[in-house]
C-alpha cells in the first residue's frame, strides 16, 4: 500500500478545513440530499463527503455505511486531494498498486471502485471531497457522471461556504448585541449621572434669581444665569434625544393594526403644546398594519419641529396613499424649511444646520431616519410643491419586513 502524499500547502490546507468549522457536527439534511443523489446517479451503494483532517478523513455525510471517519494514511480521499482540480477515478483497487493491498480493500467495505471529486476552495485548496465507492470494479463510469460528481461537490463547497457566512454572521451578531446592551447600559448609567447635577444646576440658578432679584437687577449676571438655564434645558435635550435614539436601536419592532388619523390625533394630544396650528389631514380615514409606537415617534418629532420652528399661524399638511409593498406618507408645514445646501445633513446625528440656537440638538430627524429605515422604508427631503415655503418629507414604510 502506498501511503498518500502531504499536500505542499498542508498548513494553508488545514487552515481552510477548519476555517469552516464543520468537523464533528451533527448530520445535516442538505449534505445527506447530495450524498444520496450522488450515489443515484453514479449506480453505487455508497457516497461520501469526506473531509481530510491531520490524521483522520471524517465524513460528514456517508450514505450506504456507518462509519463516520478513518485515519488518513488509508484515505482514498487522502490521495484525491493531492489533484485539486480533478477527479480522482479508481476503477479496479486491486489493479493499483496504491491501494491493492489497502485495508479498507481487503477489508470492510471491500472498495474495488472510487470517484472523488475534490472539495476546493476558492483558493484552490483541497479540503476533500464528494465521493462514490462500489464493491465491484467499475469501468462504465462516463464522463456525464463524472461531471455530475463535479457539479456536487460544488454543491458541497456551496454549502460549506454558506453555513461559515452564517456561523461567521451570527458570530457577529451576538458581538454586536453585547456592545448594544453594554451602550445601552452605559448610556442611561450616563444619563442618570448627569440629570442629578443638571437639576441641581437648573435650581440653583432659579434660587438666585428668585432670592437675589433685587441685588441683581442692575448687573449683567441675570442674562448670565438665563444662558446657563438655557444650556442646562439643551444638555436635558440631549440626554433625553441620545437614550430615546438608543431605545429605538434596540428595541423590538411588533405590528398592530391602528387607525392613521386617531393615532396622529392622539400623538398632538400627548404633546402637551398650547401652540395652535391648523392640520389638514388626506387619506386618513385608513387603518394599517405597522408599528403604532414607532409611527407615534415618527410624527411626534414632526410635529415638535414644526412648533419649534414655525412662525403663527402654522398650517400642517399630512398625507397617507399605498401600493402593494408600502404605505407612504408626506408631511408638510408653512415654516421656514430648510434649505436644499443642508439637506445631505438633515438626518445626520448632531447636526443642527446652524439654524436653530442651542435649543435643537439635531438628534430629531436622525431618530426618525432609524425608525423609518428599521421598518424598511426610506425617507427623504424635497421642496414643498409650487415652490411654497416650508418643510416637505416623504417616507413609505413597507407592509412586511
Amino acid at each position: 500500500m502506498k501511503k498518500p502524499e502531504i499536500p505542499f500547502d498542508e498548513a494553508e490546507r488545514l487552515k481552510a478545513l477548519h476555517s469552516f468549522n464543520i468537523l464533528d457536527t451533527l448530520e445535516e439534511k442538505e449534505y445527506d440530499g447530495i450524498t444520496r443523489i450522488a450515489a443515484d446517479i453514479s449506480n453505487t451503494p455508497i457516497a461520501l463527503v469526506s473531509l481530510v483532517d491531520a490524521d483522520r478523513q471524517w465524513f460528514k455525510s456517508h450514505y450506504g455505511i456507518d462509519a463516520t471517519e478513518t485515519p488518513r494514511d488509508i484515505a482514498f480521499c487522502a490521495h484525491a486531494i493531492n489533484r485539486p482540480n480533478e477527479p480522482l477515478i479508481v476503477n479496479d483497487a486491486d489493479e493499483d498498486e496504491r491501494f491493492f493491498d489497502n485495508p479498507m480493500v481487503i477489508g470492510g467495505p471491500k472498495v474495488k471502485f472510487y470517484a472523488g471529486a475534490p472539495l476546493s476552495t476558492k483558493d484552490g485548496l483541497a479540503i476533500g471531497t464528494l465521493c462514490v465507492v462500489d464493491t465491484k470494479p467499475r469501468y462504465d463510469f462516463s464522463d456525464n457522471q463524472k461531471e455530475a460528481l463535479i457539479t456536487l461537490a460544488n454543491q458541497v463547497m456551496a454549502q460549506l461556504e454558506l453555513r461559515r457566512q452564517y456561523t461567521i454572521q451570527k458570530i457577529i451578531n451576538q458581538e454586536l448585541s453585547l456592545k448594544n446592551n453594554q451602550l445601552k447600559h452605559f448610556t442611561y448609567r450616563l444619563a442618570h449621572d448627569m440629570k442629578t447635577p443638571l437639576h441641581g444646576i437648573s435650581s440653583l440658578v432659579g434660587f438666585i434669581k428668585e432670592d437675589y432679584s433685587s441685588l441683581l437687577e442692575s448687573t449683567e449676571i441675570p442674562s448670565w444665569l438665563d444662558t446657563i438655564g438655557d444650556r442646562v434645558h439643551f444638555m436635558e435635550s440631549l440626554i433625553r434625544g441620545i437614550t430615546n435614539y438608543i431605545n429605538v436601536t434596540n428595541s423590538e419592532i411588533a405590528f398592530d393594526d391602528f387607525h392613521i388619523e386617531r393615532e396622529i390625533n392622539d400623538v398632538i394630544k400627548n404633546l402637551g403644546s398650547t401652540t395652535p396650528f391648523e392640520l389638514f389631514i388626506k387619506n386618513g380615514n385608513s387603518v394599517i398594519k405597522n408599528s403604532a409606537s414607532s409611527f407615534t415617534q415618527i410624527f411626534t418629532n414632526f410635529f415638535q419641529n414644526s412648533i419649534k420652528f414655525c412662525e403663527q399661524p402654522i398650517k400642517i399638511w399630512i398625507e397617507f396613499y399605498e401600493d402593494e409593498d408600502f404605505y407612504y406618507f408626506t408631511f408638510q408645514d408653512n415654516g421656514p424649511g430648510i434649505s436644499e445646501k443642508f439637506w445631505g445633513k438633515v438626518f445626520v446625528m448632531f447636526e443642527t444646520l446652524q439654524r436653530t440656537g442651542p435649543k435643537d440638538t439635531g438628534i430629531g430627524l436622525a431618530t426618525v431616519k432609524t425608525i423609518i429605515e428599521k421598518l424598511g422604508g426610506q425617507i427623504r427631503i424635497d421642496h414643498r410643491p409650487n415652490g411654497e415655503k416650508g418643510i416637505f418629507f416623504h417616507f413609505s414604510l413597507a407592509k412586511e419586513i
